[in-house]
């Protein structure tokens, strides 16, 4: 049963794959420009270059073969060339991914840590106060903007108070080596005698753009764990351990909780999915050298095999996210490898 069931994922996983790979290998020839330009990043390369191009990237042979050429060079990291700084778009995306990845782990662990527990006590003081202040609360944190959250709390911690910079990961007056581009896990690694130091501030720079990403999962958590917990709260398991005289919370937290959690930890995956998007929004805003801003920025300078790149990394980590998340849902629920195809 199990074999199957990783067998369709797989399956699955082929196809989305296959289908985001034709999309971008398309997209050389959908981008205005000449194709050589667009699928190297070379501008104005001379005759011998012209020739020695096109027979690397099988420009003058079929679609099919250039297709499984391209498949080749991104097995092996040839991404081209960056039209607008000359580097390997790879070496763009190893540098620049980290720092998103970072970030959006930061804002998913605070998610967690405020979204599950609130609608725990969302759904233990149901119908009173404590129910309304929380769902109010996640409902408005739902509704407002990220990139209106930002600049608030930019012009009120940064430029009012002053409590926090307002852009980059670190300051200027630390110079932290690239070891692993994790930008904390680097500083640990260093192991200069101001580490001490340089861990604050990094912290200092993260905690805003952190606060801003973590605001819509953490109120997607919130609402979920309530819903799922009230429901499981209504099953007969529940209401035969209420009748045996147990209060509600040895009923939240010795029968509840388990099974409420289970549809809540898919749900954190297809979060994790969701802030790699928010993030280009949030690093624009405070200036966050991750791949989210680079894309943005290759769109508005049309540096084509940059934007094809980045789509391709960004979209591909999705994909292996979401599939991550439903693994993991699958193994806490057994149950659901049958129910996700109509079986019983």
């Amino acid at each position: 049963m199990l074999f199957e069931y990783l067998l369709r994922r797989f399956s699955l996983l082929l196809f989305m794959v296959f289908t985001l790979t034709v999309f971008t290998f398309s997209l050389s020839y959908m981008f205005p420009g000449e194709l050589l330009s667009n699928v190297t990043g070379q501008v104005n390369p001379t005759y011998d270059q012209t020739q020695a191009l096109t027979q690397k990237y099988h420009l003058n042979d079929s679609i099919l073969i250039q297709y499984l050429a391209f498949l080749e060079r991104i097995l092996h990291g040839d991404w081209g060339l960056s039209l607008s700084s000359g580097q390997p778009v790879f070496e763009h995306v190893v540098k620049l991914f980290p720092a998103t990845l970072e970030l959006c782990i930061y804002a998913l662990g605070v998610a967690i840590l405020f979204g599950i527990p609130g609608g725990i006590i969302a759904s233990a003081y149901h119908k009173r106060w404590p129910e309304k202040i929380i769902n109010s609360l996640s409902l408005l944190g739902f509704s407002v903007p990220i990139f209106w959250l930002a600049l608030l709390l930019i012009m009120v911690f940064c430029l009012g108070l002053g409590l926090f910079p307002m852009s980059g990961r670190i300051g200027l007056l630390y110079e932290v080596e690239p070891i692993t581009h994790f930008i904390l896990i680097d500083i640990v690694l260093q192991g200069f005698p101001y580490e001490g130091l340089a861990f604050v501030d990094a912290l200092h720079h993260m905690a805003l753009p952190t606060v801003v990403l973590a605001m819509y999962p953490t109120t997607v958590l919130i609402r979920f764990t309530r819903d799922s917990m009230l429901d499981v709260l209504e099953q007969n398991y529940i209401k035969t351990a209420r009748a045996k005289g147990l209060n509600r919370r040895q009923l939240i937290m010795h029968h509840a909780l388990r099974n409420a959690l289970l549809p809540v930890i898919k749900q954190i995956g297809l979060q994790f999915s969701t802030l790699i998007t928010l993030a280009m929004i949030t690093e624009i805003i405070f200036s966050w050298p991750g791949v989210g801003r680079w894309l943005i920025d290759s769109i508005y300078q049309r540096d084509y095999p940059a934007i094809q790149g980045g789509l391709l990394a960004v979209s591909m980590f999705v994909i292996l996210a979401n599939m991550l998340a439903e693994f993991s849902h699958t193994l806490f629920d057994p149950l659901s490898r049958n129910q996700a195809h109509g079986k019983v």
